[in-house]
């Protein structure tokens, strides 16, 4: 299949080297196996983006396809595929799933053992017209949600569904309090938390979110960059709390906690190491947990959810693929209402404005 192929690259970690874009015809191979061929339609740029590009992780592969919040229609599968057929619009998972492992036989694919095609890290990803992914690394689209609605629906929503409600165990009645507030993730959780009968407390660290967080179901807004956030009355004691920012915020987002609470972790921004008072977590009983990406269990009940109660999906701007490297400067520089999203194919415009850096 020779088709017109168009990618962004990451060709070195760090920030003093742009990424590269490029557009050429290509021949792409008939797939074997379990993998699919989809032509993406739109791809997220996450904040994980960013931490693969300044070489957080160790593994990080390059050159590599940066991206892992694509959508788009299967053009093309290999003789194993079961759950697909050519012309399905799928969405792109974090990774693949072995389907052998402890975890990937009790359904939490997402905590795959044996996985090892990480999207944008290990291989490559959705900046790109085209993408070829094993069939364990996709997930079946609603109808209804737009190219670029799609392209991030994991990533935030799912992961603030399976965050709250499967490792948070967050109920109807109780209180919830969601650190980066504004943020993809933030956003989703707080609609998703409204809906599952929660009360909810927001927090940001600019004031200009307050009414779109509010707008959005928000019981509470709190502004705070983070070290006295347990100290606001608003805030008081909460159930769960759903940490999207890392180490600036998580000690407060601990200490708001009530007895026996629960707080899951998703955000890892800064480089900085949190130090634990083992004492305080034990003697209040609180629990921790590592949050995931969404399995397509997750994915089903959150479109359920969905289709009930419509959720907003907070887009800040589309952008062509060709301006993905002034796309990833501005995620860096922060204050975005919701995510950015890269569309292939989409012309430049003549004169791209420069992206600010923070």
């Amino acid at each position: 299949m020779i088709v017109s192929g168009e990618r962004a690259r990451l060709t070195e970690v760090g920030w003093d080297r742009p990424l590269v874009h490029e557009v050429s015809d290509e021949r792409l191979p008939d797939p074997t196996g379990d993998a699919v061929v989809v032509e993406v339609a739109a791809c997220g740029v996450c904040h994980r983006d960013l931490l693969d590009r300044a070489g957080r992780f160790p593994f990080q592969r390059v050159p590599i396809t940066p991206g892992h919040e694509a959508a788009g229609r299967v053009v093309a599968i290999g003789p194993e595929v079961t759950s697909f057929r050519i012309g399905d619009r799928v969405g792109t998972m974090h990774r693949d799933a072995c389907g052998q492992c402890r975890s990937c036989l009790r359904g939490e694919t997402s905590l795959c053992e044996g996985a090892g095609w990480v999207l944008g890290i290990l291989a490559d990803g959705g900046y790109a017209r085209h993408l070829v992914v094993p069939e364990s690394a996709l997930f079946p689209l609603a109808r209804g949600l737009s190219d670029a609605e799609a392209a991030v629906m994991h990533c935030t929503f799912g992961t603030a569904y399976r965050d709250l409600k499967r490792l948070g165990g967050l109920e109807a009645g109780e209180r919830v309090l969601i650190t980066g507030a504004n943020g993809g993730v933030g956003v989703a959780a707080v609609q998703i938390a409204v809906r599952l009968g929660a009360e909810v407390v927001a927090a940001v660290r600019d004031e200009r979110h307050r009414s779109l967080l509010l707008g959005l179901g928000a019981h509470q807004v709190v502004v705070d960059a983070g070290d006295g956030l347990h100290k606001h009355r608003a805030v008081g004691r909460v159930d769960v709390a759903l940490d999207n920012v890392g180490a600036a915020t998580f000690n407060a987002a601990l200490r708001s906690l009530r007895i026996g609470g629960r707080i899951v972790v998703v955000g890892n921004i800064t480089p900085e190491k949190v130090a634990l008072n083992l004492g305080y977590i034990i003697t209040h009983g609180l629990t921790i947990r590592g949050g995931s990406g969404a399995t397509r269990r997750d994915m089903a009940e959150l479109f359920a959810l969905h289709e009930a109660a419509p959720l907003r999906v907070a887009i800040d701007r589309e952008l062509p693929l060709a301006r993905a490297e002034e796309a990833q400067r501005l995620v860096r520089a922060g204050g975005l209402s919701g995510r950015i999203v890269l569309i292939p194919g989409a012309p430049p415009p003549r004169h791209a404005p420069e992206a600010r850096e923070p």
